[in-house]
């Protein structure tokens, strides 16, 4: 299938899911997320669920990896619509955010973190195929940031649902993920 029919696929199944049984995914996930080894992280960008996208809560698996990595730099994006790319803010306790044009909340006082310094990144995404390539909203936020991160950055996509076949649209600007994470299996590329 096409990304375009993906992506409309993708958000109707998901905004169909149940609040109680996403809950019960996000639990399901964080077992999958915790089996994976993430020691060597140091700087993490993560993303803030949009609860109106019914997205994965990736809080759980901040606050975990936290739990595992005391000294863990979080980061989260903050978007320039204008060039349709995004800077990672370094956030901390005391970080105020503020809801941005999409309703996505931004750090407002964080520090930015250079791309080449991120050691692991969760992107958000509706679904993915078997070669690790994704479907996100169309935006192309990502696939612009990551080329400025380093070789050996693990690019995590967090899904509900298991991978497709195939995305058919892929072009030279798509960026593969290292591996997608699920209620059901860890898929590795």
């Amino acid at each position: 299938m096409l990304k375009k029919e993906l992506r409309q696929l993708y958000k109707t199944r998901r905004a169909q899911i149940p609040e109680s049984e996403r809950l019960k995914m996000d639990d399901l996930l964080l077992i999958q997320f915790q089996a994976l080894a993430f020691n060597h992280v140091k700087n993490l960008l993560s993303f803030w669920p949009l609860a109106s996208q019914k997205e994965i809560n990736t809080h759980i698996l901040v606050d975990y990896l936290f739990f595992r990595i005391p000294d863990l730099q979080v980061c989260f994006p903050v978007l320039d619509a204008d060039n349709s790319s995004f800077k990672a803010m370094a956030v901390d306790g005391d970080t105020d955010f503020k809801l941005n044009a999409y309703g996505i909340a931004e750090p407002v006082n964080g520090t930015e973190m250079p791309a080449e310094e991120l050691d692991l990144v969760f992107l958000p995404l509706l679904c993915f195929d078997t070669r690790g390539y994704r479907v996100g909203y169309g935006k192309g936020y990502y696939d612009k940031f990551l080329p400025g991160c380093r070789p050996d950055l693990i690019k995590a996509g967090l899904c509900y649902f298991d991978a497709e076949p195939l995305i058919e649209d892929i072009d030279e600007f798509d960026v593969p993920l290292n591996l997608c994470i699920t209620p059901n299996m860890i898929y590795e590329f």
